[in-house]
């Protein structure tokens, strides 16, 4: 009982999270070229043959930016509602293209996918929860405001990657016009990290152990600011912040925390002896 996951890329610049098992996997979003995604992938020692299908939440560029060559390249379906492909400009094959329902689960191989909507500044936007081996993760980003749609799926999550997109203060004090401040406060626009952290506080999985903060701002956050906040409220589930840089590791979920924790702090200790050596 377990699942493999990891973010390829986080932010604004572009955003791309890998879920899969041992046989087969998912994309959700391909906001980076289809390169660094293959160079990310290969230096995680991930193929990309495994991956059987791509899921797109929106239509914005730093969601999409890579999916018709890697669709092409790669014979990959794309999943994408009629309105978010008729907004996006993109060209993909019809034979590659897969319209979806709200709450309709689609089947990839072992894995399930189940869309839902949420609030936020698109034609037709959905986050995802992909499920196997009796583990669920969520990709929760671009959420405007915690839904009942976000807030019910998140509860059923073993692992999710989570927008924490702005500190409110960081925010208010910033460069930014007034229309710009205003559409990401938004109940249509991204989460604070306040509004992360009451949705993680009051609503996560007891069984949660990961949680990936998820596209965070370049001008508006801080990375160990946000982790600091949530790992004091954290309990037995293991904080990381995504980059918008590069990959994080992967991730092992199997929905048991005490023995990942253990994990955890192994890696964390061969890490240490061998940059001592």
């Amino acid at each position: 009982m377990s699942l493999f996951i990891t973010s390829l890329n986080s932010g604004s610049n572009g955003n791309c999270y890998y879920v899969g098992n041992e046989q087969e996997a998912v994309l959700v979003d391909v906001g980076i070229s289809c390169k660094e995604v293959e160079l990310r992938m290969t230096r995680l020692n991930l193929s990309l043959h495994k991956v059987k299908a791509i899921f797109i939440s929106h239509e914005h560029g730093d969601h999409i930016k890579g999916v018709q060559t890697l669709s092409k390249k790669y014979n990959l379906p794309v999943y994408i509602t009629s309105a978010t492909l008729n907004n996006s400009h993109l060209v993909l094959e019809n034979v590659l293209t897969k319209s979806f329902k709200p709450y309709e689960k689609i089947i990839v191989g072992n894995l399930i996918v189940t869309p839902f909507p949420k609030r936020h500044d698109a034609s037709d936007p959905f986050s995802f929860i992909v499920e196997g081996n009796g583990i669920k993760i969520g990709v929760l980003t671009d959420i405007g405001s915690a839904c009942e749609h976000v807030i019910d799926n998140f509860k059923q999550c073993h692992a999710a990657f989570l927008e924490a997109n702005y500190d409110e203060h960081l925010l208010e004090k910033g460069s930014y016009p007034y229309h710009l401040k205003s559409r990401i406060r938004s109940d249509k626009g991204h989460l604070s990290n306040r509004q992360a952290l009451e949705l993680f506080v009051n609503h996560k999985h007891q069984l949660m152990s990961h949680l990936i903060l998820s596209h965070l701002s370049k001008d508006n956050n801080c990375p160990m600011l946000v982790k600091d906040i949530f790992t004091q409220h954290a309990q037995n589930t293991q904080v990381f912040v995504a980059s918008r840089l590069k990959e994080t590791d992967i991730f092992h979920v199997t929905g048991n925390i005490l023995a990942e924790k253990r994990r955890t702090v192994f890696r964390g200790v061969q890490t240490t002896l061998f940059l001592n050596d």
